[in-house]
């Protein structure tokens, strides 16, 4: 069954929505130069509120591992989402500090990302077409993959269904693709929940 992460949630009402629609995964993102930056005393708020079956993934851009290792062990997050330039070393010193998952995001332009993705140490990867573009990619890249992967970039609504029944991805990641006015939208949310299940029951 493809699992479903709902990125970049940052108000009460977000996780509100969360716990109607029940997807595996939310995410919070700490990169301070996102437009859906919160910080880690409102992430910790928010979490509160979560419902305990929903994972939380914590979002970074080269952040230090120690401020990373702090969010996962005190339990504001239970993943960690690396999506600037972190290498192995990076991954391993992070491992050091926290045994807790950690997913890896890379920007797919040709076979040669899909190598380095493939060969990567972090507990899954990450495919997107660019550091939250919300673009979409040549799909037919990612025919070969042979570990699972998350899917992002570009996937709403409308092309999330066909997205799973073509490549079927262990996950699909969304945050634009469910907003309006930059703001998460709840009858968006759902709609991108039920095209995912639809596919699963297909």
């Amino acid at each position: 069954m493809t699992k479903i992460k709902l990125c970049g949630l940052s108000r009460p009402c977000d996780i509100q929505t969360a716990n109607e629609l029940m997807p595996e995964y939310i995410g919070f993102v700490f990169a301070p130069k996102s437009k859906r930056y919160i910080d880690p005393q409102k992430a910790a708020q928010l979490k509160e509120l979560l419902s305990p079956d929903i994972r939380v993934v914590g979002v970074f851009v080269d952040e230090a591992p120690d401020t990373v290792a702090a969010l996962l062990n005190s339990g504001v997050i239970d993943i960690a989402q690396l999506h600037g330039g972190e290498d192995e070393a990076y991954i391993q010193r992070l491992r050091q500090l926290a045994d807790k998952p950690i997913i890896k995001a890379f920007q797919i332009k040709s076979r040669h990302d899909l190598n380095e993705a493939e060969a990567c140490t972090a507990d899954h990867i990450l495919l997107d077409s660019g550091a939250g573009t919300g673009n979409v990619f040549d799909w037919s890249v990612l025919r070969d993959v042979k570990r699972p992967y998350f899917l992002a970039g570009g996937l709403s609504p409308d092309n999330v269904g066909n997205a799973v029944r073509l490549l079927h991805p262990y996950a699909v990641d969304v945050s634009s693709g469910i907003e309006t006015d930059g703001r998460k939208d709840e009858e968006k949310a759902a709609a991108f929940i039920a095209a995912v299940r639809k596919e699963e029951q297909s």
